[in-house]
């Protein structure tokens, strides 16, 4: 009779309970030393063990190895299919267009066999020429067994260092010109840029019956996810930005870069971690939540005498917009208000949009003129930055809206998703990071006719995850 692992002989309950908070504690509990001892050993070691995964991936390691450094939950007596061969398994179902965590399972027990060939599996002990996949049973047990956390933070890691190589040129005609609007809209800045937003899981619930928000970083341009924490019950986006860029610093050195962020997060405690711990810079959006600094912005000089530095027209989703920006270096109130700031910019955009009305001859066509006036603030000097650069990295920060959070919900119907609790949640919203990271950083743009290819074509798989030796 076979051996089967400890959490396969577990009741539902036993196993909801034992993985209530994202790992296998009941498992194998460390035993504690003291007050904050293993919690600081363990940081430690955590660190190290990312910044050497993203070192790894960053010299060409497949993406197995990104599951090789998570701890195994599973008893070693009975083990059949290893961690990083699950795990990669429920990656390439993602890939290939299954949004549910049934559908991930259900693929990953059926994989192509050349698929299980190169990833090491074990062959059928009545056919040598066949090799085995998990069964469904095996993929959600291990699955609910993880800590989302450790599985969070290895996959960014190896993003990280993966996303350091030379970018890949898009594959053919239509992605290179996906390719070339994009660098268009975002222009050439100096500096590499980085986005901060957070999305809610809204398909799942916590301990606490509230959605999951997952806080994360995304790197300008590629739109690859580097980092991403899960902001408590009892907190928000602003406590947990510190030790999300913390981390990422870790195995992905920030300094020199610019940081973007909504303007939820325009406050100095993030100004000064980012400008003088992290040695980077920040562009920060001036809104109503800080009416103050937004009232300095305004006052900072006479914006009807500066000239325009930079403008973009275009037309599209039915309207035509207009944007302009206008610098100035920052008052000594202004930087009273906010220390960091060296330079204040007035964005306006300029919005006419076409509205028709009624049938026939009672047909009514309109264009309604809107403008819409914001204030960014950065931590570059007035003469460090230009005009279109700066305006590069505002729309930049729609990065991770349109090209992370929008993939996820439409492409991927993240918030449609079943799941609500435990670690599966948060652990499909990493998996779908990872795959749209890879996608992007193989060359794609479009995301949903990627995964319509690799659905068609399965030798697209292999290339997406960079097993070599099936390409």
């Amino acid at each position: 009779m076979p051996v089967q692992s400890r959490t396969s002989s577990m009741s539902p309950a036993r196993l909801e309970a034992v993985t209530r908070d994202g790992a296998v504690d009941g498992l194998a509990r460390p035993r504690r030393l003291g007050a904050g001892v293993v919690t600081r050993a363990q940081a430690a070691l955590d660190a190290v063990a990312a910044h050497a995964l993203a070192v790894a991936a960053e010299t060409g390691a497949p993406v197995p190895e990104c599951f090789a450094t998570i701890p195994e939950p599973r008893h070693s007596r009975g083990l059949r299919h290893p961690l990083p061969l699950v795990l990669t398994l429920c990656l390439a179902a993602v890939l290939s267009g299954e949004t549910t965590v049934i559908g991930v399972a259900g693929w990953a027990a059926h994989p192509p066999q050349e698929l299980l060939a190169g990833l090491g599996a074990r062959r059928e002990p009545a056919d040598p020429d066949r090799f085995v996949a998990p069964s469904p049973d095996t993929v959600l047990r291990l699955l609910a067994a993880l800590s989302a956390r450790v599985v969070a933070r290895q996959v960014c890691a190896w993003v990280a260092g993966r996303a350091r190589r030379p970018p890949v040129e898009g594959p053919n005609r239509a992605e290179r010109r996906a390719a070339a609007r994009l660098a268009t809209a975002l222009g050439s800045p100096a500096r590499q840029a980085i986005a901060v937003d957070g999305k809610t899981l809204r398909g799942a619930a916590g301990r606490d019956g509230i959605p999951p928000h997952l806080l994360a970083v995304v790197l300008h341009g590629s739109g690859v996810v580097v980092a991403e924490h899960e902001i408590g019950a009892k907190t928000n986006e602003v406590t947990a930005f510190g030790p999300l860029l913390r981390e990422l610093h870790a195995y992905h050195p920030l300094t020199g870069l610019a940081f973007t962020a909504d303007a939820l997060h325009t406050v100095k405690a993030h100004a000064e971690l980012i400008v003088d711990e992290l040695g980077a810079h920040v562009v920060f959006t001036v809104k109503g939540n800080t009416p103050a600094l937004a009232a300095d912005c305004a006052r900072a000089v006479d914006w009807t005498k500066v000239a325009i530095g930079h403008s973009v027209a275009g037309r599209a989703h039915g309207r035509d917009e207009k944007r302009t920006i206008q610098l100035a270096a920052a008052t000594d109130q202004l930087r009273a208000r906010h220390p960091h700031a060296r330079t204040v910019a007035r964005i306006r955009r300029q919005v006419t949009r076409t509205v028709t009305k009624g049938k026939g001859r009672r047909r009514v066509t309109r264009k309604i003129p809107t403008v819409v006036t914001v204030y960014v603030i950065t931590s570059l000097a007035f003469g460090e930055v230009t005009a279109a650069g700066l305006a590069g990295y505002v729309r930049g920060q729609w990065i991770i809206e349109n090209r992370l959070h929008w993939v996820r919900d439409v492409t991927f119907r993240e918030d449609a998703s079943r799941v609500r609790s435990g670690p599966m949640p948060r652990i499909m919203a990493t998996l779908r990071n990872l795959a749209i990271s890879l996608i992007r950083l193989a060359g794609y743009t479009r995301i949903g006719p990627t995964i319509r290819t690799i659905r068609h074509d399965p030798a697209l798989l292999p290339t997406i995850l960079g097993l070599k030796n099936l390409v």
